[in-house]
């Protein structure tokens, strides 16, 4: 320990290194339960390139391992420290160096926050548009790490869609730049794409080249009450059957509503067994809406209201992003999935999820970004209670197993990190596990950067 931070002092300045372990124990974990989390020997929040090159340099040197993290908005544990670790934050390295109205690009560090970063480019009129529901704190580096999703997935992609370049630190120190800043390119393996949704096991992002497109018209959004989940799903799969290309379609199951409602008093109806968000940014988004309408009253909406205006419009928004944090209300704790399927099973995804709260005895919320059939199942529990907490995580595994066997996948946007380690070998299989374990290898022959997390 001494050695560590001797060596790590020799090109830090002080107000960079964490010693006190009263406040190291709050760097040592994301937002993801059932996760383990160590103790870390120091947390290092560096400010240049050449401070996070220092420190695993330091790293290799001393054999000792580095757990990168951002905002710790994670929620897979993918952030969370191992013992003896160095925590590296990159929370300081907040900067927007560049924004190019031209080129349709920002170049950013890994510590600009995600809505600094859309309100920046908002002001050139161009449109960032990754935006995961904690986007008013969630760092760039981070959503690049976890390969973010967010409410605008339907129509315009995830994260990976929109980094084209990165500075990566490596974990002997050396600096790699993958990808371009130009519009097209394919200059050898695509080595930005392996880095994004790596978690932080391959490499330290401390710069990214983003595309950027031009600020789309201000979008306007319908609500349709539904008698069940099955039928806003089947409204879900008439919208994209016939074409329509939404800004946002988003649903909400009754014990969210409920939760959301008595969280912020947002005046959801509670009468409704799902609520179905849709959005157009189009030209004429009121007669796109009133398409949607009809095809939601046809599939057995018992309400559609379309937003007036943009004000209300957003209202509606606030009331869907806040629903992993009103349904955390709901229970002590919760355990937040992240099961993504094809749009075509969501109707039985979440009809199985119904089935599974019920077999377990659990209060269990969905919202969704159902225009992508990435479901958010959220099992409420008291974590004081051992035969809840029990239930509570053999019903995450339930839903996983479940969204596995409608060919989906056991993570959408979440990442794997600690949580889903078990399933993401179900998933990849054998040979996908020791192809993926052969590329960290290469990467990081000591094992140093983020270990545990993944495989």
């Amino acid at each position: 320990m001494s050695d560590l931070l001797e060596r790590l002092r020799t090109e830090l300045p002080a107000e960079a290194l964490i010693t006190d372990p009263d406040v190291t124990v709050s760097y040592a974990h994301d937002m993801a339960s059932f996760c383990e989390a160590g103790t870390p020997a120091v947390v290092v929040l560096p400010r240049t390139v050449e401070q996070v090159q220092h420190v695993m340099r330091t790293a290799t040197a001393l054999r000792v391992p580095v757990v990168p993290q951002g905002a710790r908005t994670g929620l897979s544990g993918a952030a969370n420290a191992s013992d003896g670790c160095i925590v590296l934050s990159l929370v300081k390295m907040d900067q927007i160096l560049e924004i190019s109205p031209v080129d349709r690009i920002a170049v950013v560090e890994p510590g600009v926050i995600n809505a600094v970063l859309s309100r920046a480019v908002n002001e050139h009129g161009l449109y960032y548009p990754p935006d995961p529901s904690s986007w008013e704190t969630c760092t760039i580096g981070g959503n690049i790490g976890t390969a973010s999703g967010g409410l605008c997935c339907v129509k315009y992609g995830v994260t990976a869609e929109y980094v084209l370049g990165l500075d990566v630190v490596l974990a002997d120190g050396r600096l790699l730049t993958t990808g371009r800043r130009t519009a097209k390119g394919v200059a050898g393996y695509d080595l930005t794409r392996l880095f994004v949704g790596s978690e932080g096991s391959l490499g330290i992002v401390v710069k990214a080249v983003l595309a950027l497109k031009p600020q789309p018209p201000q979008q306007l959004v319908l609500a349709a009450e539904f008698p069940s989940a099955a039928a806003a799903c089947d409204a879900v799969c008439r919208i994209m059957e016939r074409g329509h290309t939404p800004s946002l379609l988003e649903l909400m199951d009754r014990t969210t509503v409920r939760a959301v409602n008595e969280l912020a008093s947002m005046g959801l109806p509670e009468t409704t067994e799902a609520l179905l968000l849709c959005a157009f940014d189009t030209p004429d988004p009121a007669a796109d809406l009133a398409a949607v309408g009809a095809l939601c009253t046809a599939a057995g909406a018992t309400e559609v209201v379309p937003a007036d205006n943009p004000a209300e419009s957003e209202l509606l928004l606030q009331a869907r992003r806040m629903s992993l944090t009103a349904l955390e209300t709901v229970k002590s704790a919760t355990m937040i999935d992240d099961v993504c399927v094809p749009r075509s099973r969501l109707g039985a995804m979440l009809e199985g999820t119904a089935a599974i709260a019920e077999e377990y005895g659990l209060t269990i919320g969905v919202c969704s970004h159902a225009g992508d059939g990435n479901t958010h199942p959220v099992v409420c529990f008291d974590h004081t209670d051992p035969d809840e907490s029990r239930r509570a995580r053999e019903s995450f595994d339930a839903i996983m197993a479940l969204g596995l066997e409608l060919g989906g996948t056991i993570t959408g946007e979440h990442g794997v990190g600690v949580l889903k380690k078990e399933w993401l070998a179900r998933e990849l299989g054998e040979t996908g596990i020791e192809l993926q374990r052969g590329i960290k290898a290469a990467f990081d022959p000591l094992g140093l950067l983020n270990p545990g997390k993944l495989f």
